[in-house]
């Protein structure tokens, strides 16, 4: 089997910019792997993250062969994007990172708020994106692990009161610092965009990176003039795949994936 786009995160979180890419090419052919066995990811050192992705990665190459990788994943492509694309040369690699650039045009206090993983928040990486789009600008970091497993274990079944519940911690961080932009700096967290809008008000810009990243993508790939053909099993041309999930998750996920209208492909 061989596919257009893979992505990789560690559970659930970069869903949104696969269907994202759906929606911009219908007829590319796109496969998702969670590493579910791995997460999360955000809570591991340098090494240990840049080892679960290698691994995830030769298991993506030699299951689909992809014309292109794409890393839904802020904490691996902060963290190991270099030696990827070093140890995997032969296959173009699409990281997301936080949208720091985009939030610096758009603040108009420069007080600018990052919610992502510890990983993401401490890296040298993300200081350095700071450093260099938005120094003018004051960030207030908030690192927020409790909410990426809520995300990945029980929003898809949470009701909305819940789900705004989750998110309010984070959202009075950003207000009583008197944030006007908020970037969400975990794919886990596009899954939420809604509810953060809502809670953190008008006043309060949410933004993530989905758009930068697909447009980057799709780039590469029509670097190579390549075609796309739609099949008619799998009308979205979509398939999510786990790399483990005992008897609860795995309803989960074929109930995220029904939602979703994503074939679920189960355990590899």
């Amino acid at each position: 089997m061989s596919v257009d786009f893979a992505f990789l995160d560690s559970g659930t979180g970069g869903i949104p910019y696969m269907l994202h890419l759906n929606e911009k090419l219908p007829k590319a052919k796109c496969v998702y792997l969670g590493d579910t066995a791995h997460f999360p990811y955000g809570e591991k050192t340098s090494n240990e993250v840049t080892e679960c992705a290698s691994k995830s990665i030769q298991k993506i190459i030699d299951l689909w062969s992809p014309k292109a990788i794409v890393i839904a994943c802020n904490t691996i492509s902060v963290t190991a994007l270099d030696s990827l694309r070093k140890n995997f040369p032969s296959i173009p690699i699409i990281g997301t990172v936080p949208a720091i650039k985009l939030a610096a045009k758009l603040t108009k206090n420069k007080k600018i708020g990052l919610l992502a993983t510890t990983a993401t928040v401490n890296h040298p990486y993300s200081k350095k994106l700071i450093e260099d789009f938005a120094s003018d600008c004051t960030v207030f970091n908030r690192a927020d692990p409790k909410l990426i497993d809520f995300i990945e274990k029980e929003y898809f079944n949470a009701s909305e009161k819940e789900r705004l519940n989750a998110v309010k911690e984070a959202a009075d961080f950003f207000k009583k610092n008197a944030c006007d932009t908020v970037i969400l700096g975990c794919t886990h967290f596009t899954h939420i965009a809604c509810e953060m809008r809502k809670v953190c008000g008008e006043k309060i810009t949410v933004v993530d990176s989905r758009d930068g990243v697909i447009n980057q993508a799709i780039r590469k790939i029509n670097e190579g003039s390549l075609c796309f053909s739609q099949t008619d099993e799998n009308p979205k041309n979509l398939t999510f795949y786990v790399t483990k999930a005992n008897e609860k998750e795995e309803r989960e996920y074929k109930t995220l994936c029904e939602n979703l209208r994503i074939p679920y492909g189960g355990k590899i």
